[in-house]
């Protein structure tokens, strides 16, 4: 049987349905964004992108089986940093090797992180909280949605860099979390925006800081951890596509090019933000070198406080 040539193959991409594995259950964060993306590739090809949800160990399940998938452009992992710089991070001896088994194919959408405080809270900026944290070591607690999610690893990130030991109280999801917040059981909470901004918006918490490089869109006002004297400061949930290893660089290239074009829509744009995302597509290239340069960054802080365990959700 005469093989087609990659470069047919790629040309007559997509011939059939294809298929996004979400390491995830249905209805969170993954799932929204990728619907999203999803509807627009369906609507621009014809064909039917249907999300499949494996969630389970973490992410390993879902992820796992991706690696697996034959290498023709129909099974795409919907990546996030949970599996793909955290969670490769704090479990080197995953069943799959993050970079070397997978095909960067673009990002799609990043959660930035805010720091927001209870109003009790004697300190007006970072700056201000870590001179205060200097002087109550121990002291001043942040929550988290668990042990090794984003919000405690943020936590740890400001303690590291800062120099201050904060106390980690880590609660049963990001919702305990806020709501302690609320009530005074912490002092500091690290959150997307749309998860408190009714709380925000009537004076029961204050945002502080966004752990982006630059100020967010949504979110002018908020100074940048840089601004604040931590330069680098960087802590942003992010979800992409990935195909498996030697999937055609065509089919690469055709699948980014849809998918940058579909996350700079301005209607994609407005749903993500409504949703506390900010649309962000990139290169494979530039996909990659996060993916690299983020679990040398995570690895060397959990060995620094000593935190190892499951992938982080």
């Amino acid at each position: 049987m005469m093989l087609r040539p990659p470069a047919a193959a790629a040309q007559e991409f997509p011939s059939k349905s294809i298929r996004f594995i979400s390491a995830t259950a249905p209805g969170g964060a993954v799932d929204f964004v990728a619907r999203a993306v999803g509807q627009k590739l369906t609507e621009k090809w014809g064909q039917q992108i249907v999300i499949d949800n494996r969630a389970g160990g973490g992410g390993v399940i879902g992820v796992q089986l991706a690696a697996g998938a034959a290498p023709d452009g129909y099974t795409i992992l919907v990546a996030s940093s949970s599996q793909f710089s955290v969670g490769a991070a704090l479990t080197p001896d995953l069943p799959y090797d993050v970079i070397n088994d997978f095909a960067p194919i673009s990002l799609m959408a990043m959660i930035p992180n805010f720091l927001m405080v209870h109003p009790s809270l004697q300190a007006n900026s970072v700056r201000e909280l870590i001179q205060l944290a200097k002087t109550q070591p121990g002291k001043i607690a942040y929550g988290s949605a668990g042990v090794a999610t984003t919000s405690h690893i943020a936590g740890e990130l400001l303690s590291h860099s800062a120099g201050i030991k904060l106390l980690h109280v880590p609660y049963k999801g990001t919702s305990g979390s806020v709501f302690g917040l609320v009530g005074g059981e912490v002092q500091l909470v690290f959150g997307s925006l749309s998860t408190a901004l009714p709380l925000l918006k009537t004076g029961k918490l204050r945002v502080m800081g966004v752990a982006t490089p630059m100020r967010v869109a949504g979110a002018p006002d908020v100074p940048t951890f840089a601004e604040s004297g931590l330069p680098g400061f960087e802590v942003a949930q992010w979800f992409g596509l990935v195909a498996p290893k030697k999937t055609p660089p065509a089919i690469v290239a055709k699948l980014n090019a849809e998918v940058v074009r579909i996350v700079a829509l301005p209607e994609i744009k407005e749903r993500l933000s409504e949703q506390g995302f900010e649309a962000a597509g990139s290169t494979p290239a530039e996909l990659a070198s996060r993916i690299r340069t983020e679990i040398a960054k995570w690895s060397a802080l959990f060995k620094e406080v000593g935190l190892r365990g499951n992938a982080a959700r």
